[in-house]
């Protein structure tokens, strides 16, 4: 027979589990309630203070470390960098402009620029066909004044999409001054004359 407690109702039978340790049976809530500590994962993240029980200070979440000088001076310096190009391009555009207008002076009057290269070299001689040298020399104007406006267009493209732009005047310049000079020359090199006077001042 079972045995029967003193108020006649009979014992229950033992719990085969071991004693919980640590409260590994209860479930998370039970867990949290018992420790007296919420869940700071939440707080952490967002910066919020975490709650704490009485008597213990509120963790507060890591302030975030000062910027040091060297990241300032990181920050500043593209600006100031980006500030310097644009003036010194603008310093190149404006030069240019200059060269080409009086360039394009000197080359809408072929008959005079010429006779100018023939006293540098030291040639006796003329153009057989003045009017010529004047469509080669108006041509090479043009293509100066259309590649400032073409290197101008690209150095404004290039500011604005915040990259370094000094450098576009400087080739600008050099292709467009190269296809302009090679113009000038096509009717010194095609004249007889010319070819001429050379070989007689050669001999």
């Amino acid at each position: 027979m079972t045995a029967a407690s003193s108020g006649g109702a009979p014992e229950s039978a033992p719990d085969p589990r071991p004693r919980p340790a640590y409260g590994e049976y209860a479930t998370p809530e039970e867990q949290r309630a018992r420790i007296k500590q919420p869940d700071v994962t939440h707080a952490l993240e967002t910066g919020q203070p975490v709650d704490a029980p009485a008597g213990v200070p509120a963790v507060a979440a890591p302030a975030p470390a000062p910027a040091t000088d060297s990241a300032v001076r990181a920050d500043a310096a593209p600006p100031r960098r980006r500030a310097v190009d644009r003036i010194v391009t603008a310093a190149l555009l404006g030069y240019g402009l200059i060269s080409v207008i009086s360039s394009f002076v000197a080359m809408a009057d072929y008959p005079a620029y010429a006779e100018t290269l023939f006293d540098i070299m030291g040639v006796d001689t003329q153009l057989t066909d003045p009017d010529a040298g004047q469509v080669w020399g108006t041509a090479a104007g043009i293509v100066l004044v259309i590649g400032w406006m073409l290197t101008a267009a690209l150095s404004w493209l290039s500011i604005r999409r915040g990259r370094l732009s000094w450098w576009i005047p400087i080739v600008g310049g050099i292709v467009f001054t190269l296809i302009a000079g090679v113009l000038m020359v096509v009717p010194i090199m095609t004249d007889p004359a010319v070819w001429d006077a050379l070989v007689a001042q050669s001999t």
